[in-house]
């Protein structure tokens, strides 16, 4: 298991596309063409010959048009504790940088040549920090002022407003002071604010980011491992469900009449052609705190909803019907003279089953297993829907890939994808190598 899971992380290491993992900077990377050192945490930013250095860097995506402490002053960005942060406010049309005055022993805002360097610190940290999202750039104008509020077309943009007691903010407003954003539609309001400290270049310590195996081994740390733990424990518990079921569904779907075989074979797949979400909305319906069902595993001190158990219940249901299928086809594959030559020799249907049925479509059962054990693996909609998404406990590996994408997390994303991937290769690869071993064992008999 240790030297598998190794492979899999050698092969995630090989694959995923991570920025950070590569040997060296890229020519075309903004900080080291533009000779700006960025923090790898992308908090700080020192640019070449410059009398200064950003800190404390952070993005907000989204602002507030809520009433703060009572009063509205306007669409609001929470700037922080104290009124001496840079706050620089990217719009469609502009880009407008507001340096407070405590700032001017070190930066001089109406110098070309401070601007630049300014404009290239700025530039390069919203790069490092963008997870997805827009990025400043050269095709709009830059303004810088040190005033507190700066105005165009009506829309004044205020800095450090203190609306609560020591508690300051951005605010985009009227003139007047009133809400544009409701009157006239997210045009009004900006892309997003940046904010950072402007400190001595002696006050930031730029570590380079670790690159090469060094990146990879940072990114392994910090990566919470608990859904590859989930998908296994729940792939592992639900095949077990799987295989037994399976067989069992397609040997008694064979020993009723042919009627009732069309209408058992239709509900025992049924739900591999409805979409998953659809399935684990009927099984909340029939599981949930509402249902009677539902009511009595509560009663008896077993809630199934959002809980591990629920992962499970959603895999096999999924999965169930490729084992199914595969077993069916197989012991419909089988010549009933040879069954029927068993029970003249007095064998009873379990020996028959144990010793003759398994035995002769077990290339075709092991084939569904293995399928099915995929198909359980990649189990997303349904699981989502049944047991939620509880880290450590219900989060699997479809469901992680998803809230990481969504929450920005790009590089676990792309790396979990890439173990599903390898999952996923490692099962092909065990059906092609199975079927050959059998195809040769086949022939070799005949």
């Amino acid at each position: 298991m240790a030297a598998f899971l190794a492979v899999l992380l050698f092969g995630a290491a090989l694959l995923t596309p991570v920025r950070s993992f590569a040997a060296e900077p890229d020519e075309g990377d903004a900080a080291a063409s533009s000779g700006v050192s960025v923090s790898a945490e992308a908090d700080a930013a020192l640019a070449d010959g410059a009398s200064f250095a950003l800190a404390d860097f952070s993005r907000a995506q989204k602002g507030s048009n809520r009433d703060v402490a009572g009063a509205y002053i306007g669409y609001s960005y929470y700037q922080g504790s104290s009124d001496d942060y840079l706050a620089m406010v990217a719009t469609d049309d502009y880009v407008v940088v507001h340096v407070p005055e405590s700032a001017a022993a070190l930066l001089d805002a109406s110098d070309p040549a401070a601007q630049d360097l300014l404009k290239r610190c700025l530039t390069a940290l919203d790069e490092a920090s963008v997870n997805g999202g827009v990025v400043v750039g050269d095709d709009v104008p830059w303004i810088f002022t040190t005033e507190r509020s700066w105005e165009s077309d009506g829309v004044v943009y205020s800095f450090g407003v203190e609306a609560d007691e020591g508690r300051y903010y951005v605010a985009v407003a009227g003139v007047d002071g009133s809400d544009i954003v409701s009157a006239t539609g997210n045009e009004a309001r900006p892309e997003y604010v940046d904010f950072a400290h402007i400190v001595a270049p002696d006050a930031v310590e730029i570590v380079p980011e670790a690159t090469g195996l060094a990146a990879f081994g940072e990114f392994l740390a910090g990566v919470d491992f608990s859904p590859l733990w989930v998908t296994l424990r729940t792939t592992g518990v639900a095949i077990v469900f799987i295989f037994i079921l399976g067989l069992a569904a397609a040997y008694f779907s064979l020993r009723i009449p042919k009627r009732a075989q069309d209408i058992a074979d239709a509900i025992f797949t049924i739900p591999m052609v409805l979409p998953p979400t659809v399935c684990g909305f009927l099984l909340l319906l029939t599981l949930g705190n509402n249902s009677a069902l539902g009511r009595w595993f509560i009663d008896i001190g077993f809630p199934l909803i959002f809980s591990w158990p629920a992962t499970v219940i959603a895999a096999v249901v999924v999965a169930f019907p490729l084992m199914y299928r595969n077993a069916r086809g197989a012991f419909e594959g089988l010549d009933p003279n040879m069954l029927d030559a068993a029970r003249t020799l007095g064998w009873s249907n379990r020996r028959i089953f144990f010793k003759l049925m398994l035995p002769l479509s077990w290339s075709s059962i092991a084939a569904g297993t293995v399928l099915s054990f995929a198909r359980a693996l990649g189990e997303f909609g349904c699981t989502l829907f049944l047991a939620g998404n509880y880290v450590g406990v219900t989060r699997t590996i479809p469901i992680a890939i998803y809230f990481e994408w969504m929450s920005g997390n790009i590089s676990e994303a792309l790396f979990w994808t890439v173990i599903v991937m390898i999952f996923s290769f490692v099962v092909i690869l065990f059906i092609n190598l199975w079927s050959r071993r059998t195809t040769k064992y086949r022939r070799r008999e005949g």
